[in-house]
C-alpha cells in the first residue's frame, strides 16, 4: 500500500509538471524527442509530455530595443554619434527559436550594422533635416534581414545625433552669420522704403509750395509742446519778401 500511495503521488507531480499555462501574449514552440511539432501551443492551458517534450516560450509582444551610441562616418567625412530606438515583434514563434539562436540578440547587432551602413551613407545634413526619411529607410532594411527569424521591425527612430564640439561651434557661428544677413537685409530693405517715402514726400512739398508752410509751422508746434524757455523763430526769406513788398506797395 505505501508502495502504491508513492505510485499516485508521483503521477500526480509528473501530471502537473506537464500543465503549462500560457498567457495571451505567449506562445509554446514544442520539441518532441527533438524533432518540431508544426504547430504552437497557446494560448491557455497546454500539455507537454515530460520529459519526451521540451517547449520553449516566445513572446508576441513589442520589444523596444535601444540601440546605444554607434560612431557613424557621414558621406562628408563628420564623425558624429547616432542612437536609435527599434521596435520589433515576433510574428512566426517557429522561425525565431528555429531559424536562429537568440532573436533579441541577432536583431540588436542587426541594428547597429545597419545604423552605421545606411546613416553613413548620408551628408551631415541630411542626418539632421531628413531624419524620418532614414528612419523608414532604416526600418525597411532591417526588417528585410530579421524576416528569415520571423520578426517584424514595425518602426525606427533616430534619438539623437551628437556632433563633435568643432562642428558646433562652425555651426553656431554659420547660424549667426545667418541671423546678422538677415538683420542687415531687413535694415537695407527698411532704409530703401525710407527713402523712397521721402522721395514722394520731397516731390509733394515740391509741387505744393503752401505745404512747407504747414509742415514749418507744425514743427513749431511740435517744439512749443517740449515746453522749451527759449524758442528761436527763424523767419522764412520767402515770408520776408512777400512782407518787404507789401510795405513797398503801400508806401
Amino acid at each position: 500500500m505505501p508502495g502504491i500511495g508513492l505510485v499516485v503521488l508521483l503521477f500526480v507531480f509528473w501530471l502537473f509538471s506537464c500543465l503549462k499555462v500560457l498567457t495571451e501574449y505567449e506562445r509554446g514552440v514544442v520539441f518532441r524527442l527533438g524533432k518540431l511539432v508544426r504547430q504552437p501551443k497557446g494560448p491557455g492551458l497546454v500539455f507537454i509530455f515530460v520529459p519526451i517534450d521540451r517547449m520553449v516560450r516566445v513572446t508576441l509582444r513589442t520589444v523596444v530595443l535601444d540601440v546605444p551610441p554607434q560612431d557613424v562616418i557621414t558621406r562628408d567625412n563628420v564623425t558624429v554619434k547616432v542612437n536609435a530606438v527599434v521596435y520589433f515583434r515576433v510574428i512566426d514563434p517557429i522561425k525565431s527559436v528555429v531559424q536562429v539562436e537568440n532573436y533579441l540578440y541577432a536583431t540588436s547587432q542587426e541594428a547597429q550594422t545597419t545604423l552605421r551602413s545606411i546613416l553613413g551613407q548620408a551628408h551631415l545634413d541630411e542626418l539632421l533635416s531628413e531624419r524620418d526619411r532614414l528612419a523608414v529607410r532604416l526600418q525597411q532594411v532591417i526588417d528585410e534581414h530579421t524576416d528569415p527569424w520571423g520578426v517584424k521591425v514595425t518602426q525606427v527612430a533616430v534619438k539623437a545625433v551628437d556632433l563633435p564640439q568643432e562642428m558646433q561651434r562652425a555651426m553656431a557661428k554659420q547660424a549667426e552669420s545667418e541671423r546678422e544677413k538677415r538683420a542687415k537685409i531687413i535694415h537695407a530693405s527698411g532704409e530703401l522704403e525710407a527713402s523712397r517715402q521721402l522721395t514722394e514726400a520731397a516731390e509733394m512739398l515740391n509741387r505744393e509750395p503752401v505745404a512747407i508752410h504747414l509742415r514749418y509751422l507744425q514743427t513749431l508746434t511740435e517744439i512749443a509742446a517740449e515746453k522749451n524757455s527759449t524758442i528761436v523763430f527763424p523767419l522764412p526769406i520767402d515770408w520776408m519778401q512777400a512782407l518787404l513788398g507789401s510795405r513797398g506797395e503801400k508806401k
